[in-house]
């Protein structure tokens, strides 16, 4: 009953446009005052401090800024550059560099916002000049930025790996094999989309241009293979490697590309500093939250009546992917995960789902959520990029949002594909 009360409340709170991080504030404060007390209320701020402050969580600002200098760097368009020389020669050509330069960003971004600001800003202008219809040029840049939270490092693996104390390491390396079947998947809907609407073909394949290319774009292929590789070697903790990258990302800039000023590295420290206070309201606010619930036994009384409806994994995951489907629809991902993963996650141990594989299906969901309105942060980014009205471009979107669906039931039903990694190198 607790749980059902602080969501009524907080759905009230969020739609007098109240923003989520202060709504879950004042519902944790709500709650504590009159159920223990106001003389409880003097933890509130030790609380916040504690949740704020888990040395896993400073990988988060760390990565965003990381992504930002490397954006400011240059490496976009060299990555652009390479993509459309590899994949430019396919009919709707510049739909698959779209696709294909998502692929090689997420490995350096971690958030699918940042992805398609990134990346939008280029290629949406580029496919309208061709003559693709806005509508599509929005979606596809939208649903392929969604690869950006599945392949590592992905900002919301990191806090689901908080919540669920759990294996960041674990998690990245379960990302790796859904999220290049997620970009097969939706470069084989875009091939289906140009040979049904005839979109041109970009230019021709040359081998020399493919070099070319690929030699001017080199560092933003080496720099996620040495910090993934640091980390998923043991060398360094996910922490260690976010610190790392923007380490990397500075010399990049600053010495071997020459393109990121002074002026450029404030504005991408501004943005990253921005983005992170947004999360970190975010987990301080909820952690009182998730203070309150357990001490109310709320998780377990879910638990429990969840497992005494059924004890069938499969049938609750399939329970457990609508309820984070739908709040997908109202929530923003590191919202949902981090009120809603530390209550259900009592239920994902007592019947037995792996929390690695739990966190991927949890990621993916979420990564769906941001593709559908009224929230659907990416969406909404890839259309203000294009001038396109929301629900124009979700009526194309939606046939690329049922692959990354196909891809999220493949993932929880078939729990081999995402796990085989891990299952080699960890356990």
């Amino acid at each position: 009953m607790a749980i059902l009360w602080i969501f009524l409340a907080l759905l009230v709170i969020t739609l007098l446009n109240v923003p989520i991080a202060i709504g879950l504030g004042i519902v944790a404060t709500g709650a504590i005052a009159l159920t223990q007390g106001p003389e409880f209320l003097v933890n509130l701020a030790i609380g916040m401090y504690n949740g704020a402050t888990n040395f896993p969580l400073l990988a988060i600002p760390l990565f965003i800024l990381a992504g930002a200098i490397m954006n400011a760097s240059g490496i976009s368009r060299r990555l652009i550059a390479f993509a459309s020389a590899l994949l430019g020669f396919i009919r709707g050509g510049l739909s698959m560099v779209a696709i294909g330069t998502s692929l090689f960003f997420a490995e350096i971004s971690g958030s699918a916002v940042a992805d398609v600001a990134a990346l939008g800003s280029i290629l949406i202008p580029a496919m309208k000049k061709r003559g693709y219809p806005v509508t599509f040029a929005a979606a596809v840049m939208s649903s392929s930025a969604t690869l950006a939270v599945i392949i590592p490092p992905s900002i919301p693996m990191i806090l689901y790996a908080v919540m669920a104390d759990t294996s960041v390491t674990q998690l990245f390396m379960a990302g790796f094999i859904p999220g290049i079947i997620g970009g097969l998947g939706l470069m084989a809907m875009a091939y289906w989309f140009a040979v049904r609407y005839d979109y041109p073909v970009e230019e021709v394949f040359q081998l020399a241009r493919v070099w070319q290319t690929f030699k001017e774009a080199a560092w933003a292929f080496v720099l996620p293979v040495v910090i993934l590789g640091t980390i998923f070697g043991g060398i360094v903790t996910a922490t260690e490697g976010a610190g790392m990258a923007v380490i990397a990302s500075l010399v990049v800039g600053l010495f071997v590309y020459r393109e990121l000023d002074l002026r450029e590295l404030r504005e991408a420290m501004i943005e990253g500093s921005v983005q992170t206070a947004v999360v970190m309201l975010l987990v301080a606010t909820s952690t009182v939250v998730g203070v309150y619930l357990s001490e109310a036994q709320a998780p377990q009384q879910l638990a429990r009546a969840i497992a005494d409806f059924t004890q069938n994994k499969w049938l609750i995951l399939a329970l457990l992917n609508v309820l984070f489907l739908i709040l997908g629809l109202f929530l923003h991902s590191a919202a949902a995960i981090i009120l809603v993963v530390p209550i259900v996650m009592p239920l994902v141990n007592q019947v037995g789902i792996d929390p690695v594989h739990f966190g991927l299906i949890v990621t993916i969901n979420l990564g769906i959520g941001q593709q559908t309105p009224p929230v659907a942060s990416v969406l909404m980014t890839a259309c203000a990029i294009a001038k396109a009205d929301i629900w124009e471009v979700s009526k194309v979107n939606v046939w690329f949002v049922g692959v990354l669906l196909a891809v999220l039931l493949l993932c929880t039903y078939v729990p081999a594909i995402p796990m085989a990694p891990v299952e080699y190198f960890y356990r």
